[in-house]
């Protein structure tokens, strides 16, 4: 169980704070909520705490892990299906499944096809939600402000895509 104060990614959400724990009755009996502020878009969402380990919630990455993980990112091969369905279904499991390693791929990935070939705006969309996931976790885990988190990351891929 996590506490007040824990940076957590929420998948497809990206990395917050827990600002409160709060406890509702429902259905007659206890129920205890995360509510998760994420920086990135000021999001506030609440969380159900007995499904957080179903929904992939996990803590951030330490400072020198999240840059080591990005940067392991930008030095693999790149593989992606040429047919957009593939594509689209592949890169939405990576996003979903919250991990860094998987949704700092899916940037990468389509970053590289959009300056090669161009995106669909759904392509461009999905795009966003993942540099905003792992912007989000760089933000909170370097205790940075947003645009020097999106430098990092630019500089850190923009490598992989030369």
């Amino acid at each position: 169980m996590f506490a007040k104060g824990d940076k957590i990614v929420y998948p497809m959400y990206g990395a917050g704070v827990i600002e409160e724990l709060e406890s509702r009755d429902i259905e007659g009996g206890q129920k205890i909520f995360y509510i998760l502020r994420i920086p990135v878009g000021n999001l506030k969402i609440m969380i159900d705490a007995n499904n957080a380990e179903i929904l992939g919630i996990r803590q951030i990455y330490g400072k020198d892990e999240m840059l080591r993980i990005i940067e392991s990112v930008s030095q693999q091969p790149v593989e992606m299906p040429d047919n957009w369905n593939l594509r689209y279904k592949s890169n939405m499991e990576k996003i979903k499944s919250g991990q860094l390693t998987e949704v700092a791929l899916v940037f990468r990935n389509l970053l590289i096809r959009e300056r090669e070939r161009g995106l669909s705006s759904a392509e461009k969309k999905m795009m966003t939600n993942a540099k905003q996931i792992i912007v989000s976790e760089l933000i909170l885990s370097q205790d940075i402000e947003k645009t020097r988190a999106e430098d990092i990351l630019t500089e850190i891929l923009n490598e992989a895509g030369s």
